[in-house]
Formats: structure tokens, C-alpha cells, sequence
């Protein structure tokens, strides 16, 4: 018997078209799950960060096919930021394996399936995390070995002429050198665009670390998940992420994302460079 599956979305302001693709393609990655006996119950919680809801979501729920399992809305709660929205499940979750993924990806058709059979073929996996393309189709290398203060300010806000100088240090922090085509066990850091995790180990760690407003929220729960069990890049779990890239977004963004670095850090221990 396949394994019950959980799955929070959370929403910000998020368009109606691009809610609707993403439940649209997360209908179709269950239905391929569920041929081969791989998922069976399944319950989708979208969790609305928008100031007094939004009406689109309602409208884009409309692209969850009827019967393909419960879904749900959470809103009225205001925007409580990433990691907190996810928990407000955590006393909902019954299933086996629980998916945490933004609006703004889509799955390909086999993504959920090549995850849970991951999960089912090791029980020492905790955390599967799928390769991930862009819009451009090229893939993202969203797996990350442990940042420095340097590396995250090339990655983020170096002009261009500086990464290409020190391209190595950003390949080697995005795992450039062992990103293949067979399921990596041991990656130190996910991302939170798309994460199936053991809800069990998920539960008893917290869900999220509610003191990361954005970003840094993820790689704080891979650091604590990879204590415990492992966390897995598994390429035949392909997803396409429309999203992306705190510099590009703002003040307010570059803003969130230098206090939760500098939280990471301090919890975590600090590497210059």
C-alpha cells in the first residue's frame, strides 16, 4: 500500500494562473504516484499569507481535479512569513510523508513518484529534494554544501564580473562537482521550494524555525533533519521553479534575507570566507 500524503502551499498575493499551475501539476504528479500503488490518501493545505485572504485562491482551487484528494484553505492569520505559515499544519499532519512546496513550481509528471520511491527504498532518508530547472531549462543546483558570509554575498549581490572570477567557490557551494544523474544521500542543504519529508521527523523537529521570517528557513531545517537522517537530491524528481532571487525582488527582501543569514549564522557557526 502506497504512503498518505500531506502537502502545504503557501500563498502571497500569488496570482490566480500561477497558484492553478502549480495544483494543476501537483494533481498530475499524484495520479502517476498513484498508478504504481506509491501514494494513496492525500491532503493539500494551502496556507494564505495574504492581509485578509485572497479571493484568487478560492478561484484557483477550481484546478484541483474532484477526487483527487482534501484540500484546504488557512487564511485570515495575515502574513506571518514562510516558516511560521507552514507550521500552522503541523497539528493537522496524519500522513507518512509530507511535502512542502511554493506556488511558484511545477512538477513534472514523475516528480512525486521517483521522491516516494526514494523514501520507501531507504528508510534512512528523511528529506528527498528534487532537481530543480528554471523557466530557461537549465538546472538550478539548488543543493547547497555549507555557505560563507563571501559566498552568499557572490551569489546574491556580486556584480557579474566578480562571480566569473570566483566561479569555482559558487560551483563548489552548489555541489557542481557530485550533481549527477544518480540520488545523492548527504546533501547538507535543501531548498524550500520543494521539500518531501518524513512527516513524523518533520512533526517531532517543528516543522520550520518560526524566527526566520524568509529565507534561511530551509537550510536551518536541513541542518537539523541531516542530524538525524538523510537528506537526499534525487534527479528523477524534476521540478521547474518560476521563482527565485531575493536581489532581484526589492529592499525589503535584501533586507529579510541579510537578518535571517545573519540568524543562520549565529546558530549555526559562522564562515567568513
Amino acid at each position: 500500500m502506497g504512503a498518505s500524503l500531506s502537502a502545504t502551499i503557501v500563498t502571497y498575493r500569488t496570482p490566480r494562473a500561477v497558484l492553478e499551475r502549480a495544483l494543476g501539476s501537483l494533481a498530475a504528479a499524484l495520479a502517476r504516484a498513484r498508478e504504481d500503488g506509491l501514494a494513496r490518501a492525500v491532503s493539500v493545505f494551502i496556507v494564505d499569507n495574504t492581509p485578509g485572504g485572497s479571493p484568487e485562491v478560492a478561484q484557483a482551487m477550481r484546478a484541483w481535479p474532484q477526487g483527487c484528494g482534501d484540500i484546504r484553505i488557512l487564511a485570515g492569520h495575515g502574513n506571518l512569513g514562510y516558516g511560521r505559515a507552514n507550521n500552522l499544519v503541523l497539528p493537522h499532519l496524519e500522513s507518512d510523508a509530507h511535502l512542502v512546496m511554493n506556488p511558484d513550481v511545477e512538477l513534472e509528471a514523475d516528480a512525486l513518484h521517483a521522491a516516494l520511491h526514494a523514501l520507501r527504498g531507504d528508510p534512512q532518508i528523511g528529506l528527498v529534494a528534487p532537481a530543480v530547472y528554471g523557466e530557461d531549462g537549465r538546472l538550478q543546483f539548488l543543493c547547497r554544501r555549507y555557505p560563507s558570509v563571501w559566498v552568499l554575498y557572490l551569489r546574491g549581490f556580486a556584480p557579474a564580473f566578480l562571480r566569473r572570477r570566483f566561479a569555482a567557490a559558487l560551483a563548489d557551494y552548489e555541489m557542481r562537482d557530485v550533481i549527477g544523474e544518480g540520488v545523492l544521500r548527504g546533501v547538507p542543504l535543501a531548498s524550500g521550494c520543494f521539500m518531501l519529508a518524513r512527516t513524523a521527523l518533520f512533526v517531532r523537529l517543528g516543522g520550520f524555525d518560526p524566527r526566520f521570517f524568509m529565507y534561511f528557513e530551509d537550510y536551518d531545517l536541513s541542518l537539523r533533519i541531516g542530524r538525524e537522517a538523510a537528506v537526499a537530491y534525487v534527479p528523477q524528481a524534476r521540478i521547474v521553479h518560476h521563482g527565485g532571487d531575493a536581489a532581484r525582488k526589492g529592499l525589503r527582501h535584501i533586507a529579510w534575507f541579510v537578518r535571517s543569514a545573519w540568524r543562520f549564522f549565529a546558530r549555526h557557526g559562522w564562515r567568513i570566507a
